[in-house]
C-alpha cells in the first residue's frame, strides 16, 4: 500500500516510540517494577500500536479502495471493515 510521505514518517516515528517503550516494558520486568507500573507502560504501548495502526487505515483509505493492479478487484467494503476490526 502506497502512503503520502507524511503519514509513513508519522508512523514509524509512533512505532519507535512504541519500540522504545516496550523496551521499557522489558527492562522494567527484569528489575521486578512493580505490576502497575509495569501494566501502566505496557498499555502505553499498546495504545501507541493502535495509533500507529489507525494511521496506516486512515491514510490509506483510498489506496485500499482502489485496485492494486488492473487484475485485481478493489477492497469490498466487508474486507475494510475486517481490517479496522484487526485494530481492535
Amino acid at each position: 500500500m502506497q502512503v503520502d510521505e507524511d503519514a509513513v514518517r508519522a508512523v514509524l516515528n509512533r512505532l519507535r516510540r512504541a519500540q522504545g517503550q516496550l523496551a521499557g516494558v522489558i527492562a522494567m520486568i527484569e528489575a521486578g517494577r512493580d505490576c502497575k507500573d509495569v501494566v501502566t507502560q505496557l498499555a502505553a504501548v499498546s495504545r501507541a500500536l493502535d495509533r500507529a495502526g489507525f494511521k496506516i487505515v486512515a491514510s490509506g483509505m483510498r489506496q485500499c479502495l482502489a485496485a492494486k493492479n488492473a487484475d485485481e478487484a478493489p477492497m469490498t467494503e466487508a474486507e475494510l471493515e475486517q481490517l479496522f476490526l484487526a485494530l481492535a
